[in-house]
């Protein structure tokens, strides 16, 4: 068991990295933060009141595709201010709960962990996250490119804030929780030697032993710890319809519950964020109370 750190919930209601649902609209995972919150999630972890990263607006003015990621100047002034909030509380030794947004917050973490050492990215999310120039003509929505961007895949103006570049190593991140019929995307992680466990992995050696197994191998001196990112679309549409690529054949409630426990009660694991959930799709609010259960699940000691 990990000694008890507090947690402290901070809220980054950011949507600058998603492709608008609908022309003259913005995207409803910024709302996301404030439904966790009607589920009396602060409360139900026992955590500390971290307050709010408030983001600028969202204008991708005149973008069009092949300007590089839209939002750019602003995602970027948002991963320093969230870096800066992020940092404190791991230096004080505190455990940040981080309710998004869309998945580009995870630079603010990222940035914030390079500052202080060399830390790794558990990835629990459908999808990898790992589209750059190099692999896509279609680059320009940050939030399924972050984790390309966080290792140093992309334009100098997000892949290289401070100088510090790359924010993660390749042999430093993990995912989990990708579908099995991705397997173009998995061939350049995999050249990369980038491990990748599908839902049909999960299924096969476990959630509790493949997540204990990767909780342990970032247990060594190179390392100062490790991050974990969950994209709510890793979940099966059919109990989490609302996020904007809702693809079927994700994980059950039971099984990211099981994956994500003994992640986050590591004593290596400094920070969790949530992200894409969409009130917006979720009118009754089941689905949004589901993810509160599963986080809160997940954080109580066992």
């Amino acid at each position: 068991m990990s000694p008890i750190r507090n947690l402290v919930v901070l809220d980054a209601p950011s949507n600058l990295g998603l492709r608008p649902p609908a022309p003259g609209t913005v995207p409803g995972c910024y709302k996301l933060a404030g439904a966790l919150r009607e589920q009396r999630i602060v409360r139900r972890l026992h955590a500390l009141e971290g307050g709010v990263v408030v983001p600028p607006r969202y204008d991708r003015g005149d973008w069009q595709e092949g300007d590089g990621v839209f939002n750019a100047a602003a995602i970027a002034t948002y991963t320093r201010t969230l870096a800066d909030r992020v940092e404190g509380h791991v230096r004080a030794g505190e455990l940040p709960v981080v309710l998004g947004g869309d998945c580009s917050i995870q630079l603010g973490a990222s940035l914030a962990l390079r500052r202080i050492g060399r830390y790794g990215l558990v990835a629990v999310d459908a999808s990898h996250d790992f589209r750059h120039p190099g692999n896509s003509e279609r680059v320009g929505a940050a939030g399924g490119e972050e984790v390309a961007l966080a290792t140093g895949r992309g334009q100098d103006d997000l892949t290289d804030l401070e100088g510090l570049k790359p924010y993660l190593r390749d042999e430093d991140v993990r995912f989990f929780g990708i579908r099995d019929e991705f397997e173009e995307d998995r061939a350049e992680l995999a050249a990369l030697k980038i491990p990748t466990v599908t839902v049909g992995d999960v299924r096969e050696w476990g959630a509790d032993a493949l997540a204990r197994a990767t909780a342990e191998a970032f247990d060594v001196p190179e390392l100062d710890g490790f991050w974990v990112h969950l994209d709510a679309d890793v979940l099966d549409p059919s109990v989490m319809p609302a996020v904007d690529s809702p693809d079927p054949g994700g994980l059950l409630p039971d099984e990211l519950t099981a994956l994500l426990r003994p992640l986050v009660n590591s004593p290596h694991c400094v920070g969790f964020n949530v992200t894409i959930y969409d009130p917006d799709l979720d009118p009754d609010g089941t689905a949004g109370a589901l993810l509160a259960d599963i986080v809160v699940a997940a954080f109580a000691q066992s």
